[in-house]
């Protein structure tokens, strides 16, 4: 790592130096590249971790967002910023690079969260080292040659594929890195903040630490919702890529009313879907990444089957019922696809249920209630809010992205301060008085 920190630190010189128009002519570039290989690119996703056609797919159009979005935004963050028109001094803002970045990945979308990443360090000027996740280094290593043929310089973006246990930890503790960008586990994250608290001795810089770390999202389905909408939405959020989403919905609150309508056509609805092979485009389910979430999920089960009570089980998805929010299935996050399902007896207990939980990621509220609507937006304690749809899927520009509480710590990613993490502001404050004479200033 040594090597390579400092083969970066010498080539972030010239990258900064080259200029904001050319740092994003190069992200766009790398969009444009991207989209002519765009199945490809799918594919080895499809391959390598398992997921369908259509979130592969899905995945690489976020990636490409990412490239177009922070080459439009960092063109409008190093943009020249006069603070005040006072004639006898001229203040300003200007932008510099941070320093060296350690990108560490997860696997769930390892070309776009990867992308998102890297491209929001390149534009800002800085160096990165990335750490693709053990699960897909191959995507990784695509992302990487992708941006080096569209004009990122070699030594100022290094790969840096290994486990995660001496890689990731390595690249934290390194004393040549200025900041962190980090999407995982929350055991993980929550370690990396600790280790960026705690500088080695001598060291003259405080590391910035990006982390997004997890959910256990809800859905509330309230007494006048659309059925049609709420089974859909709670499909797609819960089972989704195996429910291998920070984002996912593992928990649905439904009020009393129509709490015996949803659960039996929410059962019924994942019955009906195709579990297989991820290369069949008709799969609605495929396996778990790899062998240690499938032991995961296997000791949660049995705690589901302890605490709840079963309504549906076709490997690997499963469906409960749990009364209260005591247990662990309501609390602890599985990344699995299995769903808990939970009756409220009003719309604030729904509220209280939804929100009763370490983290605050992403949630839902299925409603045609103007005033729970309302509510909804104001009270519920999530970063993303999303009514009458599903609760996954967020879009670049659209819908930024990112948590707070145990969820994570950063600005949202795709949104206009995103860029504000990887750069250091200057402010420069010059007297033009001379001998008490102020010369004309055009302001």
């Amino acid at each position: 790592l040594d090597t390579l920190a400092s083969a970066c630190s010498d080539a972030a010189g010239k990258w900064r130096e080259s200029g904001i128009e050319n740092r994003a002519r190069v992200l766009e570039r790398a969009a444009d590249n991207m989209a002519s290989r765009i199945y490809e690119l799918a594919a080895v996703q499809v391959r390598e971790v398992g997921k369908q056609w259509d979130q592969a797919y899905n995945d690489v159009c976020e990636a490409i967002d990412f490239l177009r979005y922070y080459a439009r935004e960092g063109r409008k963050l190093f943009a020249p910023v006069r603070l005040s028109p006072i004639r006898a001094e001229r203040n300003e803002q200007r932008i510099r690079p941070r320093g060296i970045y350690a990108v560490i990945a997860p696997w769930n979308f390892p070309l776009a969260i990867s992308c998102g990443m890297t491209s929001a360090a390149l534009v800002c000027g800085n160096g990165v080292l990335y750490k693709p996740a053990d699960e897909s280094e191959i995507t990784g290593r695509l992302m990487w040659e992708i941006l080096i043929e569209a004009g990122v310089p070699r030594n100022l973006l290094a790969l840096v594929p290994g486990p995660g246990e001496e890689i990731g930890a390595a690249l934290v503790a390194h004393p040549d890195i200025r900041g962190i960008a980090f999407t995982g586990s929350r055991e993980v994250g929550m370690g990396i903040i600790a280790s960026a608290a705690s500088p080695s001795p001598g060291s003259r810089h405080i590391k910035a630490v990006i982390a997004e770390m997890g959910g256990k999202n809800a859905i509330i389905v309230d007494e006048d919702a659309d059925m049609d909408v709420a089974v859909e939405a709670a499909i797609y959020s819960a089972f989704g890529f195996q429910g291998q989403k920070c984002s996912a919905a593992s928990r649905i609150i439904v009020m009393k009313e129509v709490f015996q309508e949803f659960r039996t056509r929410l059962v019924e609805a994942a019955r009906s879907l195709i579990i297989g092979d991820p290369l069949d485009p008709g799969t609605r389910l495929g396996p778990l990444v790899r062998g240690e979430a499938e032991e995961k999920l296997t000791r949660y089960l049995a705690i589901a089957w302890e605490e709840g009570e079963e309504l549906l089980y076709r490997h690997p998805m499963a469906i409960f019922q749990v009364e209260g929010m005591e247990q662990r299935i309501c609390r602890e996050e599985v990344f699995a696809p299995l769903l808990v399902i939970m009756l409220a007896d009003n719309f604030e207990r729904a509220l209280e249920m939804a929100n009763d939980v370490d983290y605050g990621l992403t949630a839902g509220l299925i409603s045609r209630n103007p005033a729970h609507i309302a509510r909804a937006a104001e009270e519920l304690d999530a970063g993303n809010i999303y009514i009458n749809r599903s609760i996954t899927g967020a879009l670049v520009g659209r819908q930024p992205f990112g948590g707070h509480k145990l969820s994570g710590i950063g600005a949202k990613a795709g949104g206009t301060d995103y860029l504000s993490q990887f750069i250091v502001p200057v402010s420069i404050s010059q007297n033009l008085v001379r001998r008490g004479f102020s010369p004309e200033f055009p302001g």
